[in-house]
């Protein structure tokens, strides 16, 4: 006869015969639940299975609306973008970081037009100092295959 060691509310903890157990589960009108398998005798408590199922998907939803979701926005620019669009995209950038996004700002260079990388880089500088008051920047401006990539993430709102 295989024996269980029974926990639980309501119950002395030892070890039972399983039909003893199941008795036990049965007049408290509860489940018997086999938490501990490996064990010697396995472990079983005596519980509402579908209250503990319930309480459990409970804890998960009040832990998901806690946590909140980062998004990242991304603003593409040119080696050689002229000011009126600089300025249309540096007003973009100010949105997303207003809204709590994080910002991936890059310089695309087409062909050629990688000779110009220190433009490229200046253009990503100028861009975090004019966004200072919004954001920090959290990487510096890298290059990275054909894109010169730099991250800004929005400041904390006191």
């Amino acid at each position: 006869m295989q024996e269980v060691r029974l926990v639980g509310d309501n119950v002395e903890p030892g070890v039972y015969k399983i039909t003893e157990a199941l008795r036990f589960a049965e007049e408290l009108e509860v489940d018997l639940v086999e938490i501990s398998p490996n064990a010697d005798p396995p472990v079983c408590k005596l519980m509402d299975y579908g209250k503990f199922l319930y309480q459990q998907k409970k804890r998960e939803k009040e832990l998901k609306a806690k946590s909140s979701q980062i998004t990242v926005k991304e603003i593409r620019f040119g080696p050689q973008t002229d000011e009126h669009d600089y300025e249309f995209k540096k007003k973009n950038a100010e949105k997303f970081l207003k809204e709590g996004s994080k910002l991936k700002a890059f310089v695309f260079f087409k062909g050629r037009s990688i000779i110009y990388k220190e433009q490229g880089q200046i253009l990503l500088l100028r861009l975090a100092q004019d966004l200072e008051e919004h954001g920090k920047v959290e990487a510096l401006p890298v290059l990275e295959g054909k894109r010169m990539i730099m991250f800004i993430a929005p400041k904390k709102k006191k």
